[in-house]
């Protein structure tokens, strides 16, 4: 059984996710919440065409820059992709998503303190919502300063620490 996991205290959540859906192009979206998971902004974002680990990757970077702005200092980023979480750590010149990882990487050397982690998509259901809206909107990143009914009702399902299985196809 999979929630959504709070940060530490002092520090903020950012959950984010991509999304690729052939012809509609690709999306990213984020959440920012605070140890007792409060809503402090949202966005999504429509990116046109590219692949999903693009998605993944501009949706960190959109919302780490995000948390910047809005004064977070202490930001656990939980992605469910564990390729994008790796491609930080490990890409290097050449690699096709390296403009990216290099955006994220010179956001990380910033003085803040911030961890990625790797967290199941059945934990990130916020995220991946906020991703499926950006194919409704124009080409861009929009930001939201507050959550929409359908958000808060997602929202809501995670402070209660609502569970969802997770399927292990063996």
């Amino acid at each position: 059984m999979i929630s959504w996991q709070r940060p530490p205290t002092d520090w903020f959540c950012l959950n984010t996710d991509g999304s690729v859906a052939g012809a509609q192009g690709s999306t990213a979206g984020g959440v920012i919440r605070d140890e007792a998971g409060r809503f402090v902004r949202a966005f999504s974002a429509n990116l046109g065409a590219g692949s999903i680990t693009y998605a993944e990757l501009a949706g960190i970077a959109f919302g780490l820059r995000l948390a910047w702005d809005e004064g977070c200092r202490k930001v656990k980023v939980q992605t469910d992709s564990a390729t994008a979480a790796q491609l930080i750590h490990d890409a290097t010149p050449g690699h096709i998503h390296f403009v990216q990882v290099a955006t994220i990487r010179e956001l990380l050397a910033r003085e803040w303190e911030v961890q990625i982690d790797h967290v199941f998509r059945e934990g990130n259901v916020v995220a991946d919502y906020l991703a499926s809206v950006g194919y409704s909107l124009p080409v861009g990143v929009h930001v939201f300063e507050n959550p929409s009914p359908l958000l808060s009702r997602w929202l809501y399902f995670d402070l209660l620490g609502v569970q969802t299985p997770r399927s292990v196809i063996i």
